[in-house]
């Protein structure tokens, strides 16, 4: 039996747990398939590119410390909220229970809270226009407007499950322009942004994933460690929307994108002839299964 969901606009006040996005949208057919990988630090970037999310997690993130662990929690979460069905809810609950604590003040003096609708309300907001870039280049596939618009209530629902309410989106991706407009105005090369996007920051060997693929990966790491920061500040930048990377100040030119745009093209066509269970990472993969057994 699913637990009532406590309302967080009026405290005591309980209503029907929020329900996820439909297994038949957008969501759930593009959003855990490997390519996730390759456009999710576009969107992680975008995040911290506005300072008060910048200074969060400059003061309370570990993603220095243990790179790889954060990577792969974050790969975990994201892939509930949008396939995990009643464990989307209960992640959504965690998260901002992770959050209540994190509080500071920005570079420039000004306070700032995880919590703040503002700022949270931004981290998940900002995931939208990422998508639209990854599904062009990386899917070859532009989205009509009324795509849009059903992405758009799907990743709004998907807000809800984080706790994120009513008033703090807007309804339609319409509404959402402007307001996405008005973050751009605000956005920054943090601290954080301009490591995430130095193609000489390199990390140490991965320690995180299945045993087969990690052995090898550290055995070759001193040799990939390089080429792999540079492709991750690539596809980083790269993936950014072209009006966000703009407002952060991220040069792009070209060139650069007839590469992006060549390699989404390869990448597409590889994924493309793959099954299911390979062509989705293993969490989207399951639920993709579970799904079709049941209905």
């Amino acid at each position: 039996m699913t637990a009532p969901h406590q309302d967080p606009t009026t405290p005591g006040r309980r209503t029907a747990p929020p329900v996820g996005p439909p297994p038949d949208g957008l969501l759930w057919e593009f959003y855990g398939d490997v390519r996730f990988l390759m456009w999710l630090p576009a969107a992680l970037a975008l995040q911290v590119a506005l300072p008060g999310v910048g200074a969060g997690v400059d003061d309370h993130s570990v993603f220095r410390t243990d790179p790889w662990g954060r990577a792969d929690r974050s790969v975990r979460s994201a892939l509930l909220w949008v396939y995990g069905g009643e464990e989307a809810a209960a992640e959504g609950r965690r998260l901002r229970r992770l959050h209540r604590s994190i509080s500071g003040t920005t570079p420039d003096g000004h306070r700032y809270h995880s919590l703040d609708p503002h700022l949270y309300g931004w981290v998940h907001a900002s995931g939208f226009p990422v998508m639209l870039r990854a599904l062009t280049v990386l899917h070859g596939r532009t989205c009509t407007p009324e795509e849009q618009e059903a992405l758009y209530r799907e990743w709004r629902t998907v807000g809800v499950l984080l706790g994120l309410r009513d008033r703090d989106l807007p309804a339609t991706a319409a509404e959402f322009a402007p307001r996405y407009r008005a973050w751009l105005h605000e956005l920054a090369a943090t601290p954080v942004v301009c490591e995430l996007t130095d193609p000489r920051n390199t990390v140490g060997p991965p320690d995180h994933g299945p045993r087969p693929v990690r052995v090898p990966l550290r055995l070759a790491w001193p040799l990939l460690r390089r080429p792999t920061a540079r492709l991750l500040a690539f596809l980083t930048v790269g993936l950014m929307p072209p009006e966000a990377r703009a407002a952060v100040g991220l040069p792009w030119d070209e060139r650069q994108e007839r590469r992006l745009r060549a390699l989404g093209r390869v990448t597409g066509t590889v994924v493309a002839r793959l099954p299911e269970r390979l062509r989705y990472l293993p969490d989207a993969a399951r639920a993709r299964r579970a799904r079709r057994t049941t209905s």
